[in-house]
């Protein structure tokens, strides 16, 4: 059983998953992103491993999940192929439309900011590294990595990362739920599900640690089962799968996402918009025009950090601005509203729903540097695309809102600026 380890630029947990598959008894072969992708069609499954595909640049996965190594990905989990995301790899999974399995590969859902909040306090948000516990959920379903599992066994697993905490629509979860797809969920050491820090390490909506498409045949994992012996059950639940023969692959989910509008950014009243720009190379903006230009678009991205402020008095955001907060002098500067448009341009500003960031940054400001009257920071994105042709101009539009490469829109509002 030849297992391929896909990995592409960033990932870094492939010696510890090829170590996971050969105590399986299955036989792992590195697949990198740029090696000629129908030699994908020999491998009996594959395992997206974790690490920090292109940086995280834009956010987790995305750039990965644009690959066309994924599309032939997704035509080998119609075989009933099993693939396993672990960390990134499941960051990619989501993106890609893999799991939960809508409809024409749909993104339903998404992965995003950790946070940390006990007793109403913001203990922290980004990157958690941690042992922490998990379990098979009541609903579970006996799927390609759960064969040898039960909801009384407790795995002890580490976790490390920034952007793994799960977001569902109600309606998408009741239908997972009942289709068990559901399969793991963060508990303590004697199995009990308790939503709140640090059972639960990211926030994930009903504890989530991972979740499969329908057939059971892909499943998207944010606790590295590979870093110990403990995760050895997945991998040889895997190589059962295998050896037993792939399902056929079943119907997609009834739930149909709903799309989300796109409108014109109105500042609040009575607040403060800044800018913030990179006076060095923007590797987050360069990495969108690049997989842009491999798309098929030729354009350049340029990109600006947005900060919204509402407190009290001027003097106050005169102080905010003293701290070095909310850019870093060394290699940001601050810009001029509104960023300079150009005629075969457009803008959006991306702002997280739930702006752990700008929470944070509010708390630090508060409590470290004793500043009042603040009422709400908010922090975002303005992302200015520019054609090359612009009689594409519309076109170029409707595609980046259709990839969702710079939004999730489960996990991010999007305006026009």
């Amino acid at each position: 059983m030849r297992i391929a380890i896909i990995q592409f630029p960033g990932s870094n947990c492939e010696r510890e998953t090829m170590l996971a598959v050969q105590r399986a008894g299955m036989t792992p072969i590195e697949f990198l992103w740029n090696q000629p992708t129908e030699a994908l069609t020999e491998f009996s499954g594959f395992i997206i491993v974790g690490g920090f595909s292109y940086e995280d640049r834009s956010r987790a996965g995305i750039i990965a999940a644009l690959d066309p190594l994924m599309g032939v990905i997704k035509q080998q989990s119609q075989l009933g192929k099993p693939i396993l995301g672990i960390c990134n790899g499941a960051q990619i999974l989501v993106e890609s439309g893999l799991v939960p399995g809508l409809a024409n590969d749909q993104v339903g859902m998404t992965l995003t900011d950790n946070k940390r909040i006990q007793s109403g306090k913001m203990l922290g948000t980004g990157f958690y590294n941690a042992w922490v516990h998990m379990r098979v959920s009541n609903e579970f379903q006996l799927n390609a990595f759960t064969r040898r599992l039960k909801p009384s066994d407790i795995l002890s697993v580490p976790v490390a990362h920034a952007e793994g905490r799960f977001i569902i629509p109600s309606g998408l979860l009741a239908e997972m739920q009942m289709q068990g797809q559901t399969v793991f969920q963060y508990c303590d050491e004697a199995g009990a599900i308790i939503d709140a820090f640090p059972v639960n390490p990211n926030g994930s909506i009903y504890n989530l640690a991972a979740v499969s498409n329908k057939a059971g045949n892909v499943m998207a994992m944010m606790p590295h089962p590979e870093r110990t012996l403990n995760g050895d059950v997945i991998f040889q639940s895997m190589r059962e799968y295998i050896a037993e023969g792939y399902r056929q692959p079943v119907v997609p989910l009834h739930y149909c996402p709903r799309p989300q509008p796109i409108e014109i950014y109105q500042q609040p009243k009575h607040h403060d918009a800044w800018l913030v720009e990179l006076i060095i190379t923007d590797n987050q903006a360069m990495s969108v025009e690049t997989t842009l230009r491999h798309l098929g678009w030729p354009v350049k991205v340029t990109r600006w950090i947005h900060w919204d402020i509402s407190c009290h008095s001027p003097d106050i955001l005169k102080s905010i601005q003293s701290t070095g907060i909310l850019y870093n002098p060394r290699k940001e500067k601050w810009v001029k509203l509104p960023p300079p448009k150009k005629i075969n341009s457009f803008s959006f500003l991306v702002q997280a729903k739930e702006d752990m960031l700008g929470q944070q940054k509010k708390q630090m400001l508060e409590d470290h540097f004793n500043l009042s009257g603040i009422h709400s920071i908010r922090h975002g994105v303005v992302w200015q695309i520019e054609a090359e042709d612009m009689a594409d101009l519309a076109a170029l539009r409707e595609h980046i809102i259709h990839s969702q490469i710079l939004f999730n829109p489960y996990a991010h509002d999007c305006y026009d600026y």
